[in-house]
């Protein structure tokens, strides 16, 4: 395994990284080498687009089982005149 040392770290940024791994019960080191994980990863993934992401958003909040009226009528052109 290697080491990597940051110098200059933030105050602020070093608070915020202990109350992190506080939080999810571990070190200041295991939380730095999670976040540099899980946010690595994800660059692998494939960027699915707009689409992708407000269908990842939005996937488990039931709205695809909303009942729509039925449709008696024909669309109809939209009327652009004055």
């Amino acid at each position: 395994m290697a080491t990597l040392t940051v110098r200059n770290f933030d105050d602020v940024l070093k608070a915020r990284l202990r109350v992190r791994a506080a939080q999810n019960g571990r070190s200041m080191e295991a939380e730095a080498r999670a976040i540099l994980r899980s946010t690595l990863a994800a660059e692998d993934q494939p960027n699915g687009g707009l689409g992708t992401w407000i269908h990842e958003r939005f996937a488990g909040l039931a709205g695809d089982k909303l009942e729509l009226p039925p449709r008696n009528e024909l669309p109809r052109a939209a009327d652009l005149g004055s």
